[in-house]
């Protein structure tokens, strides 16, 4: 029964794609091929940059203090919108739009810095070569 379902549920979305790039090309003609066009060239972008910027970011995420898994969170969902945009449909495209649009900072906490009882105090002093018997 849950398979039936997972099908129906994978099936519909493209039938629902294809409906909806049918009404809109109804309502504005051949400028729907341009926009298709264009959303495809922003996802091949987007994925393009993420797959540059996702060392950098997982580097600074690390010595910042944060958690790895953040920085792959956030390429993951980067990638997923372009992956989305790639897709030629009006719904995955708005789709998107809405998932970099939404603020990493609501699906998880933000890395928080030490704060003063964290950090020990204390005094050091330089000992010379020759006495350490080197």
């Amino acid at each position: 029964m849950r398979f039936l379902i997972g099908f129906i549920i994978v099936l519909s979305f493209p039938a629902l794609e294809i409906y909806t790039l049918v009404k809109v090309y109804q309502a504005i003609g051949w400028w729907v091929i341009a926009l298709l066009a264009i959303s495809a060239l922003a996802g091949a972008m987007l994925i393009a940059e993420e797959r540059l910027a996702f060392f950098a970011r997982m580097i600074m995420t690390v010595q910042g203090g944060g958690s790895p898994f953040r920085a792959l969170f956030e390429s993951g969902r980067t990638m997923l919108a372009g992956a989305l945009l790639i897709f030629p449909g009006i719904i995955s495209d708005v789709l998107a739009v809405l998932i970099l649009l939404i603020p990493a900072g609501l699906f998880g906490r933000k890395a928080q810095a030490p704060t003063p009882s964290d950090v020990i105090e204390g005094e050091f002093r330089r000992e010379d070569h020759d006495r350490l018997g080197r």
